[in-house]
């Protein structure tokens, strides 16, 4: 997986990291320049006291002379000449002068005027260099506890992703439950894991006891109709290949007919459904005309009495290396769509290199009812329902497991066009 759950927590940790180191280094730096502007104004003011303190016994007391401290003093009533000319014109107390690196204090008393600079390039190395290391020092022990806390992480997580993996293997036609089988996962596998494990487990076994079920039932159901809709075909025909019979119930032959041949044609598709390896048994090489023409040939008694005229054009004769049954019941599912919900006007069967198409000026559908059509006994008449609401979704579920695309356009009043694409299974296209 592309973005698996340790890559996340991998990412996050980092992050995380990137985040802390940061903050680490702007909150250093924002202390440091706190810090000394506090320690510098502090320690300009207690150079004042001392000074004034120190000159109220002695007069004759020195001004501060250090390394890091220069002080003026000028009486009151005298001339400021000799105080630098950078320092007069600053007021009463501190200020920083204009090269950064110095700062002014001037204290006024009745005595006179103090003038104390400082300069702190010193203490600017001291709190760089206590910075640096607090920072060091910080940003180890985040990487540290970081590195520690995702190596715990990653041992809790990797049952989880390892589970994911397998599950993601399995076959969902029959799921190998012994690839999670208890001992075989690695890493901590906690209670919530092994639960987790253990509901997968039931969970698998539920499913394809259920699939098994609905395929038999299917299958049996399945292969139990065609009896008696065998019997009933056969007693039509007889019955239809009698003369005498009066048109009334000639008429109503044909309808039973018609309907025991829907329901065989829905049978073949559940069949087909039904069956789990399906590629297998089910496909062929053979060519698509006379799958349909015979189709054709199957639905023209639908719109016998109807002024509609059925027509097959076939411009490709492709040969094609699939399912002629499920191509048939596709196709025989859209005409009877087709003749149904056309009244007048024309049905087209078009045969393409890779594809079928089949378009009527029936009804049309507008585009609410066009995007619920494939739905399983979907009526968009309630009132006068044609159909048994299946042909579409069966046609779908069936293009689906072949890989056969069917697309489905209509206008209202105007018609409908459906196409079934198999043009991925062409062997020979056959071009007319």
């Amino acid at each position: 997986m592309s973005q698996g759950l340790p890559r996340k927590l991998r990412y996050a940790f980092i992050l995380q990291v990137m985040l802390a180191s940061v903050a680490v280094v702007v909150g250093a730096a924002v202390t440091g320049s706190i810090v000394k502007r506090a320690l510098t104004d502090q320690q300009l003011r207690n150079e004042a006291e001392q000074f004034w303190s120190a000159r109220a016994g002695d007069p004759a007391h020195p001004l501060p002379r250090t390394s890091t401290v220069h002080g003026w003093f000028v009486a009151t009533g005298h001339s400021q000449d000799a105080v630098p000319a950078e320092l007069r014109g600053f007021g009463n107390g501190i200020s920083r002068l204009a090269d950064g690196d110095r700062k002014l204090f001037i204290d006024e008393r009745p005595q006179g005027r103090l003038y104390l600079v400082m300069s702190f390039e010193l203490l600017d190395r001291v709190i760089r260099r206590a910075g640096v290391v607090s920072i060091l020092l910080a940003l180890l022990a985040i990487y540290l506890t970081t590195w520690l806390t995702y190596r715990a992480t990653k041992r809790l997580v990797t049952p989880v992703s390892w589970l994911a993996r397998q599950v993601a293997r399995w076959d969902p036609s029959n799921p190998d439950m012994q690839t999670i089988a208890p001992g075989r996962m690695p890493g901590e596998d906690g209670s919530e894991v092994r639960q987790l494990t253990g509901a997968l487990r039931r969970l698998t076994r539920r499913t394809r006891e259920l699939v098994a079920r609905e395929r038999d039932f299917t299958r049996d159901a399945s292969h139990e109709l065609r009896t008696p809709l065998t019997v009933i075909r056969v007693a039509t025909d007889m019955m239809l290949a009698d003369p005498e019979i009066p048109q009334r119930t000639h008429r109503t032959l044909k309808r039973v007919q018609g309907a025991g041949r829907d329901m065989e044609a829905i049978i073949d598709a559940f069949l087909i459904l039904a069956r789990e390896n399906v590629h297998a048994p089910l496909t062929e090489d053979f060519n698509v005309v006379p799958v349909v023409e015979e189709e054709v040939a199957k639905a023209r008694p639908q719109v016998e009495g109807k002024p509609v005229e059925l027509e097959l054009a076939i411009t490709a004769s492709p040969r094609v290396h699939a399912s002629p049954r499920v191509l048939a019941v596709m196709l025989g599912q859209l005409l009877e769509n087709a003749c149904a919900f056309t009244e007048s006007g024309r049905i087209e069967v078009r045969l393409e290199a890779g594809r079928v198409v089949v378009s009527d000026t029936g009804i049309g559908m507008p585009a609410e009812v066009l995007h619920k059509a494939w739905d399983p006994f979907y009526r968009a008449d309630l009132v006068n329902p044609s159909g048994k609401g299946m042909g579409l979704s069966i046609v779908r579920r069936l293009g689906e497991r072949f890989h056969w695309p069917v697309r489905l356009d209509s206008t209202p009043g105007a018609g409908t066009t459906a196409s079934i694409e198999f043009a991925r299974d062409v062997i020979a296209r056959g071009d007319s």
